[in-house]
C-alpha cells in the first residue's frame, strides 16, 4: 500500500483534532482534552520556534555569504523589498474592497449599533477627539438616558485584562520616536536577540551585517566560516525533518486545544460567539481566499512561464496547511524553505536570503485583515470612514505588518495602533477577539504563500529559477 503524503496527514489531523474539540465539548471533556491533548501541540510550536530562530540566523549568512558578489546582494535585496511591497500593498486593496462591498458592520441590528455609536462617541468626548463624521447622538434628548446607561457599561469594557496588555504594548509603540523602529532594530546583544520571537528583524539585522562583512574579507578566511554555517544549516534541515515526521499528531493535538479552549463544554457558546461575527469573519475569509487563489497565482502566471496553477499548490501544500496549524510564519519557515527548494526548484541561495525576511517583513494576510477590521468596527459603531482615512489605514497597516512578529496573534497588537491612527477606540479589539485565531491561521497561510510566491519571481529574476517541470531563462 502507497504511503499517504505528509500534507495528507496533517490535513487529516486537522480535521480529527477539530472532531475531537466537539465531541470533547459535547460529552464534556475539554478539561482532559486541554490538559492532556493540547500541550502535544504546544510542544510541536516549541519545536519549530526552536529550529526556526537559529535557522533564520544561519540562513541568511549562509545565503548572503555563498552570493559572492556584493553587488548581487544589493540587487537582490532591491528586488525583494520591492516585491513584498507591493503584494501587500494588494492585499491591503484587495481587503479594504471587500470590506466595503460587504459592509459586514452594517447586518447587525440597527439597535445594537446605535448602542456602539454611543459608546463611541462617550470614549471620544472622554479622549477629546472630534467625532469622525460630524454626527453627534449626545446631542439628540432621545438617546439621553441611554447614553448615561452605556456610560456605566463603558467603564467596565476596559477592565479585559487580555485587551488592557495588547493596549499596554502598543502604547509603547506609539509614544516612541519616528527613528525608533530604526533603532530597535540594531541589536545590544545578539544572544539576547536570538532569545526571543519579538526581536527577529534584530536577527536579521546581525545576519545580513555578519554575511555581508564575509564578503569583504579574503575568501581563504571566509571559507571555512562559510562551511560551518552550511553544516550547521545541513543539521537544522534534519531536525525539520525528524519533527515532520510526527506532524499529523501534533497538529491534532494543537487544533483539539485550540477549538477546545473556545468551547469549554457548552458547544452552543461558540455558535453564539461566531453568529455575531460571521459578516466580518466572511469578508475577512474572502480576501484571504482571493489572495491564496487569486491573486498569488495570477502573478506568477504573469511573471513565470511553466508553472501550473495545480502545479503551484501541490508544490507548497505542505507549507500551507502547516501555517494553517501553526498560526506562524517563523515556525513554518523550515518547511517553506523546503518546499521552495525541492518542488519549485528555487535555488537554495534565493530562499535562504528571501524566505527568512518574508517570514518577518511580508505579512500580507495581516495587512488585509487589519484593513478589514477597522473598517469593520468603524461600519459597527456607526462612523462612515473617508476614503483619507481607509487610504491611511493602507499605509498604517503596511508599516505596522514589517513589526509584526512571525508569531500567532501578534496582528492583534499592531491592530490597536492602526486603530489609533484613524482616531478609533483600540479597546475595540475585544470584539473581534473570538474570532482572531480562526482567521489567524487562514492568513498565515497567505503569508507563507506570499513569501513563496516572491521567492520564486527573485529567483526567476536572478536565472536561479529551475521548476522540475520545465527549465526558465532568465528576465521577467
Amino acid at each position: 500500500m502507497k504511503k499517504l503524503a505528509l500534507h495528507w496527514q496533517i490535513i487529516i489531523g486537522l480535521v480529527l483534532g477539530v472532531v475531537w474539540a466537539i465531541l470533547s465539548s459535547k460529552f464534556g471533556w475539554s478539561e482532559f482534552t486541554l490538559n492532556w491533548i493540547a500541550p502535544f501541540g504546544t510542544i510541536f510550536i516549541n519545536l519549530l520556534k526552536l529550529i526556526a530562530v537559529p535557522l533564520v540566523l544561519f540562513s541568511i549568512i549562509n545565503g548572503v555569504a555563498n552570493i559572492g558578489d556584493p553587488s548581487s546582494l544589493g540587487r537582490m535585496g532591491g528586488k525583494t523589498l520591492l516585491a513584498y511591497l507591493i503584494t501587500t500593498i494588494l492585499a491591503v486593496t484587495v481587503g479594504l474592497t471587500l470590506v466595503n462591498l460587504m459592509v459586514p458592520g452594517k447586518l447587525v441590528d440597527e439597535q445594537s449599533r446605535i448602542d456602539n455609536r454611543i459608546s463611541y462617541e462617550i470614549w471620544a468626548a472622554s479622549e477629546g477627539l472630534e467625532i469622525k463624521d460630524g454626527i453627534n447622538y449626545l446631542q439628540d434628548p432621545a438617546y439621553m438616558q441611554r447614553a448615561k446607561e452605556i456610560s456605566d457599561i463603558s467603564g467596565k469594557e476596559l477592565q479585559d485584562a487580555v485587551v488592557n496588555e495588547k493596549m499596554q504594548t502598543a502604547s509603547k509603540a506609539k509614544e516612541a520616536g519616528p527613528l525608533q523602529p530604526l533603532v530597535d532594530i540594531v541589536p545590544q546583544n545578539i544572544f539576547i536577540s536570538l532569545g526571543d520571537n519579538g526581536l527577529m528583524l534584530q536577527v536579521i539585522f546581525f545576519a545580513l551585517f555578519f554575511g555581508i562583512s564575509l564578503l569583504f574579507i579574503p575568501r581563504d578566511k571566509a571559507q571555512p566560516v562559510m562551511d560551518f554555517m552550511d553544516g550547521v544549516m545541513e543539521v537544522f534541515l534534519k531536525m525539520v525533518d525528524l519533527v515532520m515526521r510526527a506532524a499529523p499528531f501534533f497538529v491534532f493535538a494543537l487544533l483539539a486545544g485550540v477549538v477546545s479552549q473556545m468551547a469549554g463544554d457548552d458547544i452552543n457558546k461558540v455558535t453564539e460567539i461566531f453568529k455575531g461575527l460571521s459578516w466580518y469573519s466572511l469578508a475577512v475569509f474572502l480576501g484571504l481566499m482571493l489572495m491564496i487563489f487569486v491573486v498569488y497565482p495570477l502573478i506568477v502566471k504573469i511573471f513565470i512561464k511553466g508553472i501550473s496553477y495545480i502545479g503551484f499548490f501541490k508544490a507548497i501544500s505542505p507549507a500551507q496547511t502547516l501555517a494553517f496549524s501553526t498560526s506562524s510564519s517563523a515556525a513554518t519557515l523550515p518547511v517553506t524553505m523546503e518546499c521552495v527548494e525541492d518542488n519549485l526548484g528555487v535555488d537554495k541561495k534565493i530562499t535562504s536570503f528571501v524566505l527568512p525576511i518574508g517570514a518577518t517583513v511580508n505579512m500580507d494576510g495581516t495587512c488585509l485583515y487589519q484593513a478589514v477590521a477597522v473598517v469593520f468596527l468603524a461600519q459597527l459603531h456607526m462612523i462612515d470612514l473617508t476614503l483619507g482615512q481607509q487610504l491611511t489605514i493602507v499605509l498604517t497597516a503596511t508599516l505596522a505588518s514589517i513589526g509584526s512578529a512571525a508569531v500567532p496573534s501578534a496582528g492583534l497588537v499592531m491592530l490597536i495602533i492602526v486603530l489609533q491612527s484613524v482616531g478609533l477606540n483600540p479597546a475595540w479589539i475585544a470584539i473581534i477577539l473570538p474570532v482572531d485565531r480562526i482567521l489567524d491561521m487562514c492568513r498565515t497561510v497567505v503569508n507563507v504563500t506570499g513569501d513563496a510566491t516572491v521567492s520564486s519571481l527573485i529567483a526567476k529574476s536572478e536565472g536561479m529559477l529551475n521548476y522540475p517541470g520545465r527549465n526558465l531563462r532568465k528576465g521577467w
